[in-house]
This record gives C-alpha cells, structure tokens and sequence, in this order.
C-alpha cells in the first residue's frame, strides 16, 4: 500500500478522539505487512518500533495524531468521509501517511544506528490529550531518547514548504467550564429573581478583557435555556484559555477564580469556575531546530513560523524529551478544522522524504557526538 492509498483510506473511515479503534486495527494491519514490529499504546494508539545497528539504547521518536473531528465534510472526492459528521479536517491523515511512509523506508533501507519509534497517537484533539497518556505508560523507559519529532499541515504554505521556529512556538491551553448558579423565574420580576444571565453576561465581559499579546481566554459556549420571559436558574459556560508562560498561566486563573467570587457577591448568584488543565506549551529544542532548518534550506523553501496561540498535546512531550515540531506545507484548499479542508497531497512525498533524511541525520549526528565523548 502506498501512502497516499493509506492516507485515503483513513480519510474515509475518520474517528473521534479515543474512538480510533478501527483506524488502530487498519494501521497494526499494514505494519504487519512490511514485517514491523508494533504494540497497542494509549488505549486506541499504535507503537512501532524499528531497531537499527549500533548503540540501539539511541531512540528518535516520530509521531502522528491519528483522531479526526466532529465536522461533515464538504469536499467532494471519491475518498470523502464516510463516517457522517466526522472528518479529517485537521491533517491528522496527512500525518499518519508520512509517518506510515518514512517507516516503510526505513524497514525496507535500513543503513541507520539506533532505534526509531513510529507513534501513531490517539486522542490529540481532547483533554487530557493522547500524549498524556503514551507518556503515563513510560513506553521508553530504557532508551535514551535523543528527539522526539512531530509535524502539522499547513495549507497556507505550498507544497515543497518548510516552517521552523526555535524555543516557545505553540500556546498552552486550559478548557473553561463556568456555572452561574442563581435564581430564575417570570423575566418581569426582577425583584424576584438572582438573575444568572446577567451575572453570566458580566463575567464574559470580564474573562474577555483578560486577553492580551501574552494570553487568550475566550467563551465559546454561552447556555442560558429560559425563554423570552422566563429568566433560567442556571447559565453554563464553557471557553478556553491560552498562554506561552506558566506563571501567567497560573495568575490568569487566579484571577478567574476571583472574578468569579466577585461577581457572583455583586449579583447574588454562585459562581463555579472548573479550569481544567490542558496542554503544556510546545517548546522546540533549539539544536534540533537548526539542524532541520539547515537540512530542509538545502533541498526545499523554508519559512520562519510566529508564535500561535493555537495549542498541541505535542507539549507534553517538549517537557520531557529534546523534542522538535515543524510545519509541514500542503496547499490545497479550505483551511483546518473547516469542511472544505482538503490539501494537496503531494504533500505527502514531501513529508516522507525531509522526515526520513532529518532522523536519519539526528541519528548519525547522536552517534557521533557519543563517540566523541567516548574518546
């Protein structure tokens, strides 16, 4: 099978978060194929594992996310969605399909000291995050991982274009989970009633006013279910919230609490506020950046990437592994998580071709570095 075929097949089938089962059985089954070694990880996740020569304790990791999202697609091609209201609309394929293409060359080639993982993790598109819970297994314990690489489609760079960006390079993000708790009853009371919409309303405006160059923290879901004259007890909002600096992440929500507390004096109304932790900022390890930044200026186009209060579980694994997550240019058209999301393919040979070289170098790079200090 080549890759694009296995992207294909993919995009068809898509699952949700931690439902990936059948996208788990299809991608064991074309590993067994090419005779690579694999386990089941993280519930509804894949590890491969493909030993080299040398010192095989030397590990790089590759890793793909393999969830989709509760979107209908829109594009019209003879491997759409055949999953109603799910879709692989943020590139997720695209990824398993280079991942899946750089392992088959490495089985098929060899030539290389060390260990490579291939990573087809679940759950990327939720708290707590698949990355978690690969993480919660200790599935390396043992070698000495010297990277862990990730990539990410990017329709707004063409094909054959590379994007870096050394040091802090993706927000953290924590999910806001709000409940006003007051008293509702006939909107032409007033006196009669804790109104929670109220309440709800000022606080949005507060948790709005909290976003600056550093942060982000946004509501996305606002549900006050009365009717025109009938003011509800309860109002539920949900949002989210984004920094790239742990002690601002920790005083916003210092000040959500306290906002909370506040508001809910002024109005009479109780006020819950359940910040729960997500993603870790994605930190790039500056050696590694340079070394696929001069690998890719040397055979494709290369961009440096800003700062994206966007966020990626890929995080997780920055806080515990030299770790390195670029962009990986696909054209096409639509934008990510959109139902017209479908990018150029090409891609795809891209993808396979500047991963295989930059672990192939990381690889030769380690082992030279451990032979000096062997000397």
């Amino acid at each position: 099978m080549t890759p694009v075929e296995f992207r294909r097949h993919l995009h068809a089938y898509p699952e949700l978060s931690f439902g990936e089962e059948q996208t788990a059985r299809f991608i064991a089954e074309q590993l067994t194929a090419l005779g690579i070694e694999h386990r089941s990880i993280a519930r509804t996740g894949v590890l491969a594992r493909i030993v080299g020569g040398g010192d095989t304790r030397r590990a790089v990791v590759l890793r793909a996310d393999i969830d989709a999202l509760p979107i209908h697609e829109a594009v019209d091609v003879t491997w759409r969605s055949r999953n109603e209201g799910v879709m692989h609309a943020c590139g997720h394929d695209v990824h398993a399909a280079v991942l899946f293409g750089v392992l088959k060359r490495l089985k098929e080639e060899g030539g290389f000291d060390g260990t490579v993982f291939g990573l087809f993790q679940p759950g990327e598109e939720c708290v707590p995050g698949g990355a978690s819970l690969v993480l919660a297994e200790k599935p390396f314990e043992g070698y000495d991982v010297i990277a862990m690489i990730g990539e990410h489609v990017e329709p707004r760079l063409e094909v054959g274009t590379f994007g870096f960006r050394a040091g802090k390079y993706m927000a953290s993000n924590d999910e806001l989970h709000i409940t006003v708790h007051g008293k509702g009853g006939h909107a032409a009371m007033r006196e009669q009633i804790k109104d929670p919409v109220t309440a709800a309303a000022d606080m949005t405006l507060q948790l709005t006013a909290m976003n600056s160059a550093d942060s982000v923290v946004s509501i996305g879901r606002f549900i006050a279910d009365g009717a025109t004259n009938v003011i509800p007890d309860t109002v539920a909002m949900q949002g989210t919230m984004r920094t790239f600096d742990e002690s601002l992440r920790e005083q916003i929500k210092r000040n959500i609490h306290e906002a909370a507390a506040a508001t809910g004096t002024k109005y009479g109304v109780t006020i819950d506020a359940d910040i729960r932790r997500g993603y870790p900022c994605v930190v790039n390890n500056p050696q590694l950046t340079a070394t696929a930044r001069t690998l890719a200026a040397g055979n494709y186009r290369t961009v440096e990437l800003p700062l994206r209060t966007t966020a990626e579980d890929f995080g997780f694994y920055c806080s515990v592994y030299p770790s390195l997550f670029y962009r990986l240019g696909t054209g096409g058209t639509g934008a990510t998580h959109t139902p017209l999301f479908n990018p150029d393919e090409r891609a795809i040979g891209y993808g396979i071709e500047f991963m295989n070289k930059l672990t192939r170098t990381i690889l030769e790079n380690g082992k030279e570095k451990r032979e000096d200090n062997i000397r």
